[in-house]
């Protein structure tokens, strides 16, 4: 009896020892069943259209230049746009450009909506899808084509004529002519505002900038007049103020995009107004960073970006950025870090140093007035940042 007593003991432990190892074993398979996968990298490149500088095909050739910003800007691929070729013989500040050859790239846009980047011309606006890299549509608008800007549902694009009349403006998707806005005002810049219920349209024939509502497609309001004729400009994330580079100055003026009154008219101290090899303006170039604590500003003559303070108004000049080239635009990464110029150069903004060069696959430069940042996940696009440097705090903050 003494005996059994121990055996039974044994068995009784050693099924519970076993059914224990199989409950902890089917939990561990439970739980690695529902463990969440974890989510994809999210990669953030830059995309450049190129010729981004008048036609020149020395800056990048024709098509997209792709960079990853996370790996030091360095080159990833390079998209054909088969597209984008001049349908007929074109006036330019070199002469005549014929038929047939690449058209210079006026702008650069994306929808999150549509999965893909636009390009306009000279004549008309390319769409791109982000994802096969395939040209869906390509259309040829009347009045040619400037600076495009789209709609934060990325569903409508405000495509301005070529230094005309007006405004045509499209459905995203389709291509197709929605209606078209009449401002005979040479239409150029335009900015569409974060919050989607207005656009920005500079045109290079006045001294005015033309608000429209985006519910009727009509012209509300004006803002200036400025001290001469707009060039590009730029608008602060709760769309209270507007700072415009305009012909003749070095430096920017500042307008209430509320009131619509003229505020502050900023000259760049210490450097020289000189001549300019494209734009015939001194400063063709005006960004904000995201957090709007700086306003840079591009000097042509003197190759250089100009830091002013922006929490104090008017701005403050602090520093300027030597360049390799011209600078003919200025944006942002979407963090803030790094400053794109025209030239090419990669700026981080904290240090002024110029941290990278954008080179194509064989090493030359790559510049270009069009570009813009883009995020992708799961090999889809799901965030995307602005040609123009635009500010992106949303709440206005008293300076």
């Amino acid at each position: 009896m003494k005996t059994i007593k121990p055996i039974l003991l044994l068995l009784l432990c050693s099924v519970f020892f076993i059914s224990a190892t199989a409950w902890i074993a089917s939990s561990g398979d439970k739980l690695t069943s529902k463990a969440p996968k974890p989510a994809p990298k999210v990669q953030r490149l830059l995309y450049v259209a190129t010729p981004g500088i008048r036609n020149y095909l020395g800056y990048g050739g024709h098509g997209i230049q792709v960079f990853d910003i996370d790996n030091n800007h360095k080159f990833v691929k390079f998209i054909k746009t088969p597209g984008g070729l001049l349908r007929k013989e074109t006036p330019s500040p070199t002469g005549k450009m014929q038929k047939g050859i690449p058209s210079n790239v006026k702008g650069v846009d994306v929808s999150l909506a549509t999965n893909c980047i636009y390009i306009s011309t000279l004549e008309a606006i390319q769409c791109v899808d982000l994802v096969t890299e395939k040209t869906l549509w390509e259309k040829e608008y009347e009045g040619g084509v400037d600076r495009i800007s789209i709609s934060p549902d990325g569903k409508t694009i405000y495509a301005p004529s070529l230094e005309k009349g007006h405004w045509n403006v499209v459905d995203a998707k389709t291509g197709d002519l929605i209606t078209k806005i009449v401002t005979n005002s040479g239409a150029h810049n335009t900015i569409y505002g974060p919050d989607g219920k207005e656009v920005y349209m500079a045109g290079l024939k006045s001294t005015m900038l033309n608000v429209a509502d985006t519910k009727t497609h009509t012209v509300s309001r004006q803002v200036g007049p400025f001290g001469a004729e707009i060039r590009p400009f730029t608008i602060n994330g709760s769309q209270t103020l507007v700072y415009v580079n305009v012909n003749g100055l070095l430096g920017f003026e500042v307008a209430d995009l509320v009131t619509g009154k003229f505020l502050h008219r900023v000259v760049v101290e210490g450097w020289n107004v000189g001549e300019v090899r494209r734009h015939s303006c001194p400063s063709h170039g005006i960004g904000l960073t995201p957090d709007e604590k700086e306003l840079w500003v591009c000097d042509g003559h003197n190759l250089r970006l100009h830091v002013f303070d922006n929490t104090v108004m008017p701005p403050v000049q602090k520093t300027t950025i030597a360049l390799k080239d011209m600078p003919g635009w200025i944006t942002f990464s979407l963090d803030g870090k790094y400053a794109y110029p025209a030239t090419g150069e990669v700026i981080d903004v904290k240090t002024r140093k110029i941290v990278a060069n954008l080179e194509d696959q064989d090493h030359n430069d790559v510049q270009s007035e069009k570009m813009v940042e883009i995020h992708f996940s799961g090999g889809k696009p799901v965030a995307a940042g602005d040609q123009f440097g635009l500010g992106q705090v949303r709440k206005a903050t008293k300076n």
